[in-house]
């Protein structure tokens, strides 16, 4: 009953108004009472607008951490410390003062192993920036243990600290900088089909219709095809089963019949192609990829100090000494520079 008693009361000054005044009046009070009733109810009742709030303001969190543009864009910038007892702390007081880096050894012109190197030692591109990152860490360029490590097993090899650091055409996208963590790009390519040079497949499109199409196990090719077969985009029949540790172990299926196309990166695809002259690149390029040097997730003062070497080397000339030593062969055409023939710009977050 008391809580009328101020409405009476006021309803009783206001009958000497009268007229529109009046209601117009009372209408107004009646919509701020409306509007201020919620915030007088019981703290259960504001727990539950909270609770609402703090649901929409999480959605909004959430779709924003989903939100992943331009990955190869969020490495940390080449100056600042870190403080305290670093990973390159750690490098350097090793008993065996090397650098420990998971590559690949049959990847050619990349890394391999040449079976005309007398030392046994790997080369190519990715083994060049190694034995730089050694040089300005260690002052040593072969101060460095090389461990070869399949592609489906990059991730796990620097999360369990079986390596410093993998250097091995390895993409940088928004699924991997949650697991490791990655270094400026330093190369720039996508995925594109490699087949048979007499096949009628013509590029990743309908010719791969009831295709069996071969890629490597955790790779951004694999991914690719995944997420078109769920998207309903893969060629119709398409056959995506098959799915090998190695990126190279496709070429073999594909030299023994067993697969009708592989789907890679273009500049793998097109070492292997050098290598086999039964085979070509079919198609353009059909995503746009950067490849990273990939260390362990709070190896900041380590993925800096990669970063300082990534941009001294590119500035020096170094990078494109040893793409026109390993890649200009296999990737530019006569004076046709590949797109990949310019290193990528670095941009930190």
């Amino acid at each position: 009953m008391d809580a009328h008693r101020p409405a009476q009361r006021l309803r009783a000054r206001l009958r000497g108004w009268g007229g529109v005044g009046a209601m117009a009046v009372l209408c107004a009070l009646a919509l701020a009472f409306a509007l201020l009733l919620p915030l007088t109810q019981s703290s259960g009742t504001d727990d539950a607008a909270d609770g609402g709030s703090a649901g929409v303001a999480q959605g909004l969190q959430a779709r924003a951490a989903a939100k992943c543009d331009n990955p190869q864009d969020r490495s940390l910038s080449p100056s600042g410390g870190d403080g305290g007892t670093t990973i390159t702390d750690r490098i350097k007081a090793r008993k065996d003062r090397r650098l420990i880096v998971g590559i690949d050894t049959n990847s050619y012109r990349w890394g391999y192993l040449n079976p005309n190197n007398a030392s046994g030692a790997p080369e190519g591109f990715d083994i060049d920036l190694v034995h730089q990152i050694a040089k300005d860490l260690l002052g040593d360029p072969n101060a460095v243990s090389f461990k070869a490590i399949p592609t489906s097993r990059r991730i796990k090899a620097i999360q369990d600290d079986e390596v410093d650091m993998v250097v091995r055409t390895m993409t940088i996208n928004c699924d991997r900088i949650k697991q490791v963590a990655f270094s400026a790009p330093y190369f720039r390519t996508g995925q594109q089909v490699l087949a048979p040079r007499t096949s009628a497949i013509t590029g990743y499109n309908k010719t791969l219709a009831h295709r069996k199409i071969c890629s490597a196990d955790s790779s951004t090719a694999l991914e690719r095809l995944q997420s078109d077969r769920q998207k309903g985009t893969l060629p119709t029949g398409a056959d995506i089963t098959t799915v090998v540790p190695n990126q190279l172990d496709c070429l073999v299926k594909l030299q023994l019949g067993e697969v009708d196309a592989v789907v890679t990166d273009g500049a793998l695809a097109a070492s292997q192609a050098a290598q086999d002259p039964t085979v070509q690149l079919k198609g353009p390029l059909f995503t746009d990829e950067y490849y990273g040097v990939a260390m362990k997730l709070g190896s900041d003062d380590l993925i800096r100090q990669v970063n300082r070497t990534l941009q001294n080397y590119i500035k020096d000339g170094d990078w494109a000494a040893s793409y026109e030593k390993w890649l200009h062969p296999t990737m530019d055409q006569g004076d046709k520079k590949s797109a990949s023939a310019t290193p990528p710009e670095a941009h930190y977050k």
